[in-house]
């Protein structure tokens, strides 16, 4: 049997991964659910967790877990974990891993390709990190497509008629919209516009303050320096999200939360749909903003509009689908899961490349307008830094733009290639994401023709020249301080910091799954706590141990998941 090409939503809060088998989308468990948590973390023993059994951690141990990895993709940064420091590519390796065994598991063959997802409006740098990310974990990406993109072919990949639809993408962590128009055999993105920091994580922030403000004016505390009680105040503030999408009111109770003047501090409110839209209306307001921008991009108004789709699983806000109804004047599509539909045109795309019988094309954009700079008038004066773009926002990908230039000087011998991302026209202004120079150039006169070219492949990755007219002399870079991208060797030093936290990995189909191991070592716990607990606390203790036992030998995953919660909660509040 052929192995499929895979596809991945890496997620800032879940991810997921597909595949095409027998002209059907698959999606595939992993630990027993469609959503595998963006979690990564080590547990006390030194094990790997990655996915619940790392979410389930972070309440206890906040500071051996990671979360919301992409966010900090494409940064030049190192993320402690347990005793070591790691790229965010590295940790993004960890949660492909999964996906990777899942899929294996699933398909009984291994598995080394994959179409892999991303936010529309992420960087090339951003791009370029998730590619490296899918390196570390052994698969070859064959490409990257926009988030947006993938949900049309989720949606629309049989449709017929001609049409022009928005996509809303709100997710865990970024948010993105696009214009696509779908006519009979090709797929277009008219426009994207989005923001990189915005999501439902941010959702979960305006919760999050307004229970820290409540434990200050009811109990005089303030948890802020405490990161386990933050821990516990994030995941209660996140199921108080989820349920106040189908409900009208929240319960949020957190027992031992903390200490204060010898005696337990105890969270305990109820939180209404009005007070929390009242939140997060703002943020909400933020993205109608950013449908606006993009219909303009894609020179469109609102009328011109024949559907809207959801993706993302913020989107299940009653206050985002209300709003998107009152100002486009349409209920939006949501009748695939906005979870999973990314990581389902994923596969779909990894079908048309693996030459399954697809007759849809998609046209890609570029939501970055890409440039250099040059010596020209800017208010009137002569200016070094004038930004000239060469690639503007939407413009379909891929695509090559060129420039000529001329030298400024009789022997000119050398140029400086500067390249940056944005709109603005002081070109400082604007992001630099690499430069270049080119070296010895002919000795002309002024006015020597240099021509720069950038190319922009279907992946987002860009490449830039500068070639001298005259000779054929010529320079080429692919952006490479954009980020901190990996050489060879880099990448191989990641494999071998990786591969520590990879050989005490448990996976699926051995003798114990993560979160058996987990549970069994909170028990552990929980037994060298009853040596010096009080009777009444060591009934608790007891009584908890004897939940997680049960729920072990019941193998029942949803109620170990309650159990073990229970007992964390009680060794937070004996070891505090």
């Amino acid at each position: 049997m052929k192995a499929p090409i895979i596809g991945i939503d890496l997620g800032t809060t879940n991810s997921e991964v597909a595949v095409v088998r027998d002209g059907k989308v698959h999606m595939i468990e992993v630990d027993g659910q469609a959503l595998l948590p963006s979690v990564v973390g080590l547990a006390d023993d030194g094990t790997l967790l990655v996915g619940q059994t790392a979410r389930n951690q972070y309440a206890l141990r906040p500071e051996r877990t990671l979360r919301s990895i992409k966010r900090r993709m494409g940064e030049d940064v190192n993320i402690a974990l347990g005793d070591q420091h790691y790229t965010p590519q590295e940790i993004s390796a960890l949660i492909l891993r999964r996906l990777k065994a899942a899929a294996e598991a699933f398909l009984g063959i291994d598995v080394t390709q994959a179409v892999i997802t991303v936010p529309a409006y992420f960087s090339d740098a951003q791009r370029q990190a998730t590619r490296e990310a899918g390196a570390l974990a052994d698969l070859d990406v064959k490409r990257i497509i926009n988030e947006p993109t993938a949900a049309v072919l989720a949606y629309e990949a049989h449709h017929s008629e001609a049409k022009n639809v928005l996509v809303y993408d709100l997710g865990g962590g970024t948010f993105d919209v696009s214009v696509v128009r779908l006519a009979e055999d090709i797929n277009q993105v008219l426009a994207s516009h989005g923001n990189n920091r915005l999501g439902g994580d941010d959702f979960d922030t305006r919760i999050v303050k307004h229970l820290v403000e409540h434990l200050k004016a009811v109990h005089q505390v303030n948890p802020s320096d405490n990161p386990a009680a933050m821990a516990r105040i994030s995941r209660a503030a996140e199921a108080a999200k989820i349920t106040l999408s189908d409900a009208p009111y929240a319960r949020i109770d957190e027992e031992y939360l903390l200490e204060h003047n010898g005696q337990p501090r105890h969270l305990s409110l109820e939180l209404s749909r009005d007070d929390y839209e009242d939140m997060i209306a703002p943020l909400v307001n933020d993205t109608l903003e950013a449908v606006h921008i993009a219909l303009e991009g894609a020179k469109l108004t609102v009328a011109d509009l024949d559907e809207v789709l959801l993706v993302g699983g913020a989107t299940r806000t009653p206050l985002v689908q209300r709003h998107l109804e009152e100002a486009l004047g349409m209920t939006p599509r949501a009748e695939l899961d906005p979870d999973l539909c990314v990581a389902s045109g994923a596969a779909l795309q990894g079908a048309l490349i693996a030459g399954d019988n697809m007759a849809r094309v998609l046209v890609d954009v570029t939501p970055y307008t890409f440039g250099t700079s040059a010596i020209d008038e800017l208010d009137g004066e002569l200016y070094s830094y004038v930004y000239v773009p060469l690639i503007r926002k939407n413009t379909p990908i891929p695509v090559t733009k060129s420039e000529a230039f001329s030298t400024v000087h009789d022997g000119q011998q050398v140029i400086d290639v500067k390249v940056f991302q944005g709109e603005e026209r002081d070109a400082l202004n604007n992001t630099q994401i690499g430069d270049f120079r080119i070296e010895g150039l002919s000795d002309a006169p002024a006015g020597n023709i240099i021509v720069t070219t950038f190319t922009l492949d279907i992946n987002g990755i860009l490449e830039v020249s500068a070639r001298e007219k005259s000779t054929g002399l010529e320079k080429r870079i692919t952006i490479e301080n954009a980020t901190a991208r990996f050489a060879d060797e880099a990448l191989e030093d990641a494999r071998e910091r990786l591969s520590t936290l990879i050989e005490g990995e448990i996976i699926d189909g051995q003798a114990e799954q993560r979160h058996v191991v987990q549970a069994k070592a909170l028990i552990e716990k929980a037994e060298r706590l009853l040596e010096n607990a009080s009777p009444e606390d060591s009934e608790d203790l007891v009584d908890c141990m004897e939940g997680v036992r049960d729920a072990l030998n019941r193998e029942d995953d949803a109620a170990l998941v309650d159990a073990v919660d229970e007992l964390s909660d009680l060794i937070f509040y004996l070891e505090s």
